[in-house]
This record gives C-alpha cells, sequence and structure tokens, in this order.
C-alpha cells in the first residue's frame, strides 16, 4: 500500500467533512493529493488569481487569509491544522477573493477538486458541511469538541452578514424558457435554439419537464457522429432533468449543480418533474447573481468614478434588498448589508469630491447621522450628516472652513444625483450651522444637553445617532466622550428627551382601532414613522444614554443590549427590539411596493393577519411609555 497516501488519509479522517467517508475512499483522495511545502510568507494564492483545480487541507503550520480593504491589508482567518480553505472553484468561476499565505513554515494538501466531486456528490453530509458552511460563513465544525476543525468560506465580501447574503439571495432566471416534445428532430430543434440565441431547451410531455437538450448535447452527440442530426430529440436528451421550486436561492441553486453534475435547471410549479415548467436557471444566471451581492458592489463602489456609476448601484441595493425581503431573510440582517453599502456610498462620495478639490487643509469627520447613522435606512430617504474637522488657528478657520463647506456642498449634490433626496430640515454637512470645528462641536452638544430647552428648535435628536463614514475616528470619539461626559447627572436633558420621546401620537384609538391620518395626501393611511417607529427609535434613544452605554446606535441592538443591563424590564425591552423589526419590515415592503419612503401604509390593503401583526407589533408601546414616566421626571417640558 503506498504508504505516504496512508498517512494522508489517516490525519483526514479525524477532520469533517473527510470524517465521513470510508477510509477507503480517503485513500482513493489521498493517492491523488499534492503535498505543498511552504516557507513563512509565501502566497498559496492571491486577490483576483485564476481559481486553482485543488482545494486544501492545512497539514501543518498556519495559513492566513487575508484582504485588501482600504488600501491595508486584513487578515479575515487563520487555518490551523486540519482546516480546509480554498474552496471558491467549487462555487463560482471568478477569480480569488482572498490571498492565502503562510504565516510560518507550513504544509498543506492540495485535493483536486475533479476527485473529490464525486465525493460530494454521493455524500449527503458532505454536501451539507459545505451547504452550512456556505450559508453561515461560520467555522462550522461536526465535533468541535473532538476536531476543532473549520471550513472557511471564501465568499466574495468576507464579513458575516454580506457573505450570508451572498448565498441565501434570490435568483433571477429565464421564466420563458424554450420548450419542446420528444419526438421531434434534432435538426428542427437546433435550428430552433440558434434562431432563438439560447443554448438549452427544456423537453416536455403534458408541460412537464422529461429532460433538457444543450449545447453540450449537441457537441458530445451530434458533432461527433454518434446520433444522426435526423434522431428524435428523447433519444439524445440529458435525463431525468433536475427540478428546484420557484425562488430557489444561489447557494441552493449552485450546490445542486454540483451534486448532479449539471450545468441547468429546470425551476416547476412545485419543485418536482411532476408539475408545469416555469423557467430554466443556467451557470450563467449564477455568475450574474453573484455580480449583485453585497462583495462585488462594495468592490464596485470602490472603483466608481461618476455619480451615474454609484446611481446604477444603489439602485441594484434596491433590487437585492426587496429580493432579500421575498425570501424571507430576517429584516435585521438586511439591515447589516443595507448600511455598509450606504456608507460604502457616501463614503465614495467624499472621496470623488476630494479628488476635485484637492487634499484637506486639516483632519476631519464626516457623520452620517440619522436613520443612516442609526443603520437603518433601506428605503432611499433623505440624506442627513455634520462635518466636523479639527481646531485650527483663528487666523486658518475661515480658509479652512470654506474648504469643508465646498466639500460637503458638493458630497451632499453628489448624493442627491445618486438618489439620496436633501434633508428638507438642513440637516447635512453642506449647512453652516453643521460644518464646523470640534471645538465649536462641543459647545453645541453642551449647549444642547445642559440648557435643552433654550433653543429647542436647534435641537434635533437625530444628532445623537451617529456613524462615522469618513475621517479621523478619533473626532468621533471625542464627540461621544462629550456626549457621555454630559449625560451625567443631567435629569434635564432626559426631562427634554423623555417628553420628546412620548409626545408622538398614539398608534391605536381606546378600542384598538389603527388612528388614520384625518385630511392631506395620506388621508385614511396610517402613518407608520411617526406613530409607531419614531417613538421606538427615541425611547431607545434616552434609555441608551441614560444607562451611558457607548457605542451601540442601531434601535434593535439597543434595545437587545438594555435588556441584558436592566434584566428587571428585559421582557419589555425585548418585546421592543422585536416590534421594531416587525414595522421597519412593514414600512419597507409598503416602499418598496409605492417607491416611496413607506411612511404612510394603506391599512385597507393589509391582509386580516397582517393587520394583526401589525397591531402586535404596537403592544409594547404602551408599556414602554410606562416604563419611561417610572424612570424620568417629565415635568419641565410636559
Amino acid at each position: 500500500m503506498n504508504t505516504i497516501a496512508e498517512h494522508i488519509a489517516d490525519f483526514l479522517k479525524e477532520y469533517p467533512p473527510f470524517n465521513n467517508l470510508t477510509f477507503q475512499e480517503l485513500f482513493d483522495i489521498a493517492t491523488n493529493i499534492r503535498v505543498i511545502n511552504l516557507e513563512k510568507h509565501a502566497v498559496l494564492f492571491q486577490n483576483d488569481d485564476a481559481l486553482h483545480d485543488s482545494f486544501y487541507v492545512v497539514s501543518s503550520g498556519i495559513i492566513n487569509l487575508t484582504t485588501i480593504a482600504d488600501a491595508e491589508e486584513t487578515i479575515i482567518n487563520k487555518c490551523h491544522e486540519g482546516d480546509v480553505f480554498g474552496l471558491r472553484p467549487f462555487f463560482a468561476k471568478n477569480n480569488y477573493m482572498m490571498t492565502a499565505k503562510a504565516r510560518e513554515e507550513s504544509i498543506v494538501y492540495a485535493i483536486p477538486i475533479a476527485v473529490f466531486r464525486p465525493f460530494v456528490a454521493n455524500n449527503s453530509d458532505v454536501l451539507n458541511f459545505l451547504l452550512e458552511s456556505f450559508v453561515t460563513n461560520s467555522r462550522h465544525t461536526k465535533d468541535s469538541v473532538n476536531s476543532g476543525s473549520k471550513l472557511v468560506s471564501e465568499g466574495v465580501f468576507y464579513a458575516d452578514p454580506q457573505s450570508q447574503m451572498q448565498y441565501i439571495q434570490s435568483l433571477s432566471y429565464n421564466n420563458s424558457p424554450l420548450t419542446t416534445t420528444g419526438d421531434k428532430i434534432v435538426k428542427d430543434v437546433a435550428i430552433l435554439m440558434t434562431d432563438s440565441m439560447v443554448d438549452n431547451i427544456v423537453v416536455c410531455e403534458n408541460n412537464n419537464p422529461i429532460g433538457i437538450l444543450t449545447d453540450a448535447d449537441l457537441s458530445s452527440k451530434i458533432a461527433t457522429g454518434r446520433y444522426p442530426i435526423t434522431e428524435r430529440i428523447d433519444k439524445i436528451m440529458s435525463s431525468p432533468v433536475v427540478t428546484v421550486i420557484e425562488n430557489v436561492s444561489l447557494a441552493e441553486a449552485q450546490l445542486l449543480m454540483l451534486k448532479h453534475n449539471v450545468t441547468h435547471l429546470c425551476v416547476t410549479k412545485d419543485g418536482t418533474n411532476k408539475s408545469a415548467v416555469k423557467g430554466i436557471i443556467s451557470e450563467h444566471d449564477l455568475i450574474v447573481a453573484q455580480a449583485s451581492n453585497p462583495g462585488v458592489l462594495i468592490k464596485e463602489i470602490k472603483r466608481s468614478q461618476l455619480p451615474k456609476d454609484l446611481k446604477q448601484i444603489r439602485e441594484r441595493l434596491s433590487d437585492l434588498i426587496q429580493n432579500s425581503i421575498q425570501k424571507n431573510i430576517p429584516i435585521s440582517h438586511i439591515c447589516n448589508v443595507a448600511s455598509e453599502i450606504n456608507l460604502a456610498l457616501i463614503k465614495r462620495a467624499v472621496e470623488l469630491t476630494i479628488l476635485d478639490l484637492g487634499s484637506p487643509p486639516a483632519r476631519f469627520a464626516w457623520l452620517s447621522i440619522g436613520s443612516q447613522g442609526r443603520k437603518e435606512q433601506l428605503l432611499l430617504t433623505d440624506q442627513d450628516s455634520i462635518l466636523i474637522f479639527e481646531d485650527v488657528t483663528p487666523e486658518n478657520y475661515r480658509e479652512v472652513k470654506d474648504y469643508f463647506l465646498r466639500l460637503a456642498k458638493r458630497t451632499t449634490s453628489l448624493l442627491e444625483k445618486v438618489g439620496y433626496e436633501f434633508c428638507p430640515n438642513g440637516h447635512m454637512g453642506s449647512n453652516m450651522l453643521w460644518c464646523k470645528s470640534l471645538s465649536d462641536w462641543v459647545k453645541q452638544y453642551n449647549s444642547w444637553m445642559n440648557t435643552p430647552g433654550e433653543n429647542s428648535n436647534d435641537l434635533s435628536s437625530i444628532f445623537f445617532d451617529y456613524e462615522i463614514v469618513f475621517g479621523e475616528p478619533k473626532i468621533e470619539e471625542a464627540i461621544e466622550n462629550v456626549i457621555f461626559k454630559n449625560a451625567i447627572n443631567n435629569p434635564l436633558f432626559f426631562d427634554f428627551l423623555g417628553n420628546d420621546a412620548l409626545k408622538k401620537n398614539s398608534p391605536l384609538s381606546f378600542f384598538k382601532k389603527f388612528i388614520l391620518e384625518e385630511e392631506g395626501p395620506h388621508k385614511m393611511k396610517f402613518d407608520i414613522k411617526t406613530r409607531a417607529l419614531m417613538p421606538l427609535i427615541d425611547a431607545a434613544r434616552l434609555l441608551i444614554l441614560s444607562a451611558n452605554i457607548k457605542g451601540i446606535k442601531n434601535t434593535y441592538l439597543r434595545f437587545k443590549q438594555l435588556a441584558i443591563s436592566d434584566s428587571k424590564n428585559a421582557e419589555i425591552y425585548l418585546s421592543c427590539a422585536e416590534a421594531f423589526l416587525t414595522l421597519l419590515k412593514f414600512r419597507t415592503v409598503e416602499g418598496i411596493k409605492n417607491d416611496d419612503s413607506g411612511q404612510y401604509i394603506n391599512i385597507k390593503e393589509l391582509s386580516k393577519t397582517d393587520k394583526e401583526k401589525l397591531k402586535n407589533a404596537l403592544a409594547p408601546m404602551r408599556d414602554l411609555e410606562e416604563l419611561i414616566k417610572s424612570k424620568f421626571q417629565l415635568t419641565q417640558f410636559s
């Protein structure tokens, strides 16, 4: 027996997914494995390299997987003994999206894809290991105690939420496929395929698929002379056809093609070959779908040079959000993905402006505020921002501020072309009130928080929801320190915020009926933003600031954190967290349907189930209101 192959098989059997194979199967695989010795810092493959014909297992040493983000090399995973990586050739046709580099002297086993593919196709445990790993992008193990092995997903975008989205997103495919019957002649069908400019045709019997004919079939069976061109289609078609249900995900489609070693999937009404044909999915469709995943969008944003390029990407984000909602992906997950892309778009707008204006005369920070700052912007709403530049000498102040005002005006104008409307209240860095030095901003927050009633028209609570988009993180940190310093022993400020949180009109009447708009263009519609979402947003902000909890700006996460820090009221907070997600989904669906902000919902158009779901989401608000009244002295601004 080949002692080297035996040694490799003994090694592999300890780690998933190889522990799902027999020793003989492992030995057969091992006889085809290449052993690669890597010196310290040696590169196995790097970003944008053509895909290899093998994937890899670490035998000894450590392999770092890295990517380049903002001109810096970032380690996204470390692969130790038994870890599997480099699986991208199984699932994609585009180049590697990361670099594999030896951290120290290492030995890796290169397993040929062609050799391993049959074992994936024929072993459901191996297939499930790959599927689960790609869906979760986690360090998945079958037995974390015994092996500690992990499989590293090389999705196009490595951060958890985005990578998950890539493999759960829905597919667009040909929903008007060519069909024919099995008694047709090859020549006639080939002419039809050529005239229609397609590479496949579904063979049906009573509209149910019984096979598929592809260009590959014509090449391998007709062009080679194995069958005459006058042969019947049912003699050369590939059968049975692999069928899937409508709205299949990218991951499911990829893995089914892998499992059955096919290049096309037939979409049917119920997912079986006993129902009507609804469409056809090709390998090309998978590649197109990957071009719309978050990682590719981020990459394209960084390369964009014109507002129209960014606009097209933002429109593709809208499609991604819509598809994700239809696929019932959790709204919190969609928010994570959308926020990263929104922030990348804004950052690129700032970068393009700097390229035009020249280097800034001082360090600065561009902060998104409001829904963007909370990472809750799913629809194309207006833009909210502030600009803070570091303190400069008095003689240079005017010149420096003029530069940043020009920067902000050009940036907000560019973003308006992308699709983000100007804030109607002027809450943008292009407004000289909201473009100033760090010292001026410190004075501004001191004034808002210590004398909140004196200039209440200037105080908008959205200034306490912020996220740095571009610039110096220490400037954002300085603002956060000022806010939390002023929040200590400041009942007046919380009195103001508390009253502000409770002043919104009630969403339901005494008899649990939706309170609708009585006049105006939205008469008889429900204002889900003002009556439902904003009270939750305002309450979460009030409570998180009063609890002196830094770094959490998202409403859902604020309630989740409050449930941890205030266990006595945890049930209320958790109910509010779930209610917020439900309400946000209602608004997003409404906005997508009507191509607007989704603020006003036509209750009459909701199903009975959705009406009840909406009412249930409003139920925790009464308990939240009582909680706020008990926690804060709401007297001076009542």
